[in-house]
């Protein structure tokens, strides 16, 4: 009897940029239309509104979840007052908020964002994914300091006794760059270990040159296919494209980077 195969899940990262297009339209359906397409498990979502004005007073994680079907936890980097801005997780599976926190910073003049990170447990079939979505700031020491967090251990804990984890959001950070670096020597990036024919860009959508949205996984996650999908709704639906990876769940020791 031959033995049974490993699983696998599909996850994506993906700014939404409030889901305002590149043809100045906000539309909610539009986003999930392209969540749809990618056909994942799970997908990080960032710049989303929740009762703005600016967005029709909605609650956009909410209403794109709605559209799909699928659970979501939506976490709040800026308040103020019943309006919030920040960004969620969807699954198609259960899923726990495990920890969520403002993260360290000075954000620079010309972006005075507050930034955020959360932390979800899915429950899959085949037991539970950690998953980590973020936004880190413009400023370079602002996103070191960020990334230093991230990886810490206490962000980090979940993947000790060798369950998945998946660091995943828009990093604003370039392949190379300080905190890219950082973040690779305590997880594993994904565009560095799947062999792509194409350049794997993601901003803007106009001319995807920049390679600024991550998917990063520990030692119990082997990536098998990494790509941006770019169809003709993702062209216009965000300024960013999503970023999109499948991965087969491994037994390991240790949840450490290998």
């Amino acid at each position: 009897m031959s033995e049974k195969a490993a699983p696998t899940i599909r996850v994506a990262t993906y700014n939404v940029h409030g889901c305002v297009g590149m043809d100045g339209r906000r539309s909610e359906s539009r986003i999930a239309q392209v969540i749809a397409e990618l056909a994942v498990d799970i997908v990080g979502l960032q710049e989303l509104d929740l009762r703005r004005p600016r967005s029709g007073s909605v609650d956009q994680a909410g209403a794109i979840a709605a559209e799909l079907g699928w659970h979501r936890h939506f976490q709040a980097a800026m308040e103020r007052g019943e309006e919030h801005y920040g960004h969620a997780i969807l699954s198609r599976y259960p899923l726990t908020v495990q920890r969520a926190q403002c993260l360290p910073g000075v954000a620079p003049f010309f972006c005075r964002e507050t930034r955020a990170a959360v932390a979800i447990e899915v429950m899959m079939e085949f037991g539970p994914v950690h998953v980590i979505n973020t936004h880190l700031g413009l400023g370079r020491r602002e996103r070191q300091l960020q990334a230093e967090l991230l990886t810490s251990a206490d962000w980090l804990a979940a993947s000790t006794g060798g369950a998945p984890l998946i660091l995943l959001g828009d990093f604003n950070s370039l392949p190379g760059s300080k905190p890219h670096r950082l973040l690779s020597r305590h997880l594993r990036e994904v565009r560095q270990l799947v062999k792509s024919s194409r350049k794997l860009g993601t901003f803007p959508t106009a001319f995807p040159v920049l390679a600024v949205d991550h998917i990063f996984v520990n030692a119990a996650l082997q990536p098998l296919r990494v790509a941006v999908h770019r169809t003709a709704a993702a062209r216009i639906a965000s300024d960013h494209f999503p970023l999109v990876a499948e991965l087969l769940f491994r037994q390991t020791e240790s949840g450490g980077k290998s």
